[in-house]
């Protein structure tokens, strides 16, 4: 089901991932079983870019030093790459030439997440997307996910937030922008644990793993 007009997917994956020592884009997802000899299915980008996708008219990918590495997923998941030429400054600037590409695509929301944040289920983004149609019509710029006071990703953007990321300064966040505007955004209850983007080192995703395998 397509989600709100010209709503894009953005994954922003160019981190150089030097915390976990591999590319975090490329890790397997779901986590493989303790013991499991099995090929991964899956990466963590790939996961990303299946999810968005039934809800989006396009999927961007946000890519920096590892573009070669992941561009073969990139393409064989049917999504689109945008370079980074400066990964260096940070995750807002591949925020910002993400948002620069599908505008220039002819897309005027987005649908964003960091890649290293694992995907909600179809369900939470189904709702995430019927939600967001409905904020738009009072005004909003934004929906986001809730689950028990905690908040999480994709973020749904429409063109006036995108307009304010895009004029933001380079050494800003997301987070500055939103608080800026707090009336704007509405946070949505799903049924999903979130987890916070912050797969930064082999623990952390060991952690999540261990986690998910006792559901």
């Amino acid at each position: 089901m397509i989600g709100a007009p010209h709503l894009c997917g953005l994954i922003l994956a160019a981190g150089e991932s030097s915390r976990m020592g591999s590319d975090k884009a490329l890790l397997p997802w779901p986590p493989p079983a303790a013991g499991s000899s099995a090929p991964p299915s899956q990466t963590l980008l790939s996961a990303a870019i299946l999810a968005l996708r039934p809800l989006t008219r396009a999927v961007v990918v946000v890519a920096g030093k590892n573009a070669e590495a992941i561009a073969p997923i990139i393409d064989a998941s049917g999504a689109f790459l945008a370079r980074n030429p400066h990964p260096e400054r940070g995750q807002f600037s591949s925020l910002q030439v993400g948002l620069s590409e599908l505008l220039a695509r002819g897309f005027d929301a987005a649908m964003i997440t960091p890649v290293d944040c694992p995907p909600l289920s179809a369900a939470s983004l189904q709702l995430l997307c019927t939600s967001f149609e409905r904020p738009l019509t009072r005004g909003l710029w934004a929906v986001a996910p809730e689950n028990n006071g905690k908040h999480g990703h994709p973020l749904l953007v429409n063109r006036e937030l995108i307009d304010a990321f895009l004029s933001a300064p380079v050494t800003s966040n997301a987070r500055q922008v939103l608080r800026a505007h707090p009336q704007r955004t509405e946070y949505v209850p799903v049924p999903d644990a979130l987890a916070k983007a912050g797969l930064n080192t082999p623990q952390d995703y060991a952690a999540l793993a261990a986690k998910i395998s006792k559901k």
